[in-house]
């Protein structure tokens, strides 16, 4: 297999290059960056017509990002307008939310997004969207009030929950198997108070875990934590097992009595902050251009879990210790998460109150075929209880377990709304709900 660089055309867009496997001649993928609506349009219709794939991709960063061989590629960066009228906001479908905090946080408003600056509202906001507001205002769905939607047929569409209700519920967590979103209508948050604690976890991983889970079992629904232990890779993301967490409302100071059970741990350090919402959102680097680097590939598992019972507890801290390089995180749901009722939007699971993830990172020599297959099968151990599998985490097209990722009757539901508007299965290259 070798990759030869092809001349750009002539057109709206730049050729990604020509692959050649075996010989065989694979058409070049065409790079497209519509300004507007109306341009997404017709670059929807020319892939129907010409029947070749189409690979959608908003703002942000991650495994998605990366251009396949063929077909042609949306980028929508450039639809990245952020409007705000009293709490009603409009956000281009390739904004991120990095640039999305900042235009709110002059109107005292913040939205529950993710954790990343860099992170796109589109791929973010059509999987569900868990983020540090997770308990205080749900998903990022949660907050979605309307969307305009390029269909499959080139029609450009406004949906709500009164105007092409199915359409809008879909779009509430079944990611982008239905059209591209060129604008995200959400309503926003008045944010009275924030602050922000970072507790370095001592040696005793499992205390700091369990003694979390007992805390948010009966946690005011302001309180949202995380747990993330990970090796030295990003000055974002500090060595080691730290317990993050974030109070969003009045009275910011009861976070430190909130957590006082937590840092009374042996080895703990505590560090309190009463930052803007915008400066909690991590920044990573985003390599541009055609020669940036894959990310590294991972060996992984995540879920919604109920609760996190010793046993369970027991196996995430073994799989940090057996694999040098992994990722362990860990974030509690329930407050306003488990408010939605399941059948309002296609997010599942409505009771989990823990989201869980484990990933060894499978970087060339540091693991041979033995240790990944015990990563793997450690991993969905872990998981093994899971209500459903969170999409948003899943770096990779799997369609046999699509089905995994949505409860039995949302599945149903989806399945058809997808014959509806994309009969053709056009918006396939994504976690693809099968017509």
């Amino acid at each position: 297999m070798h990759f030869l660089r092809a001349p750009a055309p002539d057109v709206r867009g730049r050729v990604y290059g020509v692959l050649m496997v075996d010989s065989v001649e694979i058409p070049p993928t065409r790079i497209h960056r519509p300004t507007s609506a109306s341009e997404v349009a017709r670059i929807i219709r020319q892939a129907a017509e010409e029947g070749v794939p189409l690979t959608v991709v908003s703002g942000g960063h991650g495994p998605w990002s990366h251009a396949p061989a063929d077909g042609i590629r949306l980028e929508l960066g450039e639809l990245a307008g952020i409007e705000v009228d009293g709490t009603r906001v409009r956000v281009g479908g390739g904004a991120v939310w990095g640039e999305v905090a900042a235009a709110l946080a002059p109107h005292g408003l913040a939205l529950s997004s993710g954790d990343t600056a860099t992170v796109g509202v589109g791929g973010l906001t059509l999987g569900g969207g868990i983020g540090w507001m997770v308990r205080a205002w749900g998903l990022a769905v949660d907050q979605l009030v309307g969307a305009q939607v390029v269909t499959a047929s080139g029609d450009v569409v406004e949906t709500t929950a009164a105007q092409h209700p199915e359409l809008f519920w879909a779009l509430r967590g079944g990611g982008g198997n239905f059209g591209v979103v060129t604008r995200f209508d959400f309503e926003a948050h008045r944010l009275p108070g924030i602050a922000f604690a970072e507790l370095a976890v001592g040696e005793d991983a499992a205390a700091m875990l369990r003694a979390a889970r007992e805390l948010m079992r009966d946690a005011p629904r302001e309180l949202t934590v995380t747990y993330m232990d990970v090796p030295p890779m990003d000055p974002n993301a500090p060595a080691g097992a730290r317990l993050s967490a974030v109070w969003a409302g009045p009275e910011p100071d009861r976070l430190g009595a909130a957590l006082a059970p937590l840092a009374a741990l042996e080895g703990v350090q505590t560090e309190i902050s009463e930052p803007a919402y915008r400066d909690i959102l991590m920044e990573m680097p985003v390599p541009e251009g055609d020669e940036a680097p894959a990310p590294p590939g991972f060996i992984a598992a995540n879920g919604l879990l109920r609760d996190l019972d010793d046993e369970l507890v027991g196996r995430v801290v073994a799989f940090r210790r057996e694999f040098p390089a992994s990722v362990v995180f860990l974030r509690s749901l329930g407050g306003a998460f488990a408010d939605v009722p399941e059948e309002e939007t296609a997010f599942p699971a409505r009771d989990a109150a823990w989201f869980v993830m484990v990933a060894a990172i499978d970087i060339p020599g540091m693991l041979d075929d033995d240790s990944r297959a015990k990563a793997a099968a450690d991993a969905q151990r872990i998981v093994g209880g899971r209500l459903a599998e969170y999409s948003n985490f899943v770096d990779a097209e799997r369609p046999e377990t699509v089905a995994g990722m949505y409860a039995e009757a949302s599945y149903a539901r989806l399945r058809d709304v997808k014959r509806q508007w994309d009969p053709q299965n056009l918006f396939r290259r994504n976690h693809n709900i099968a017509v």
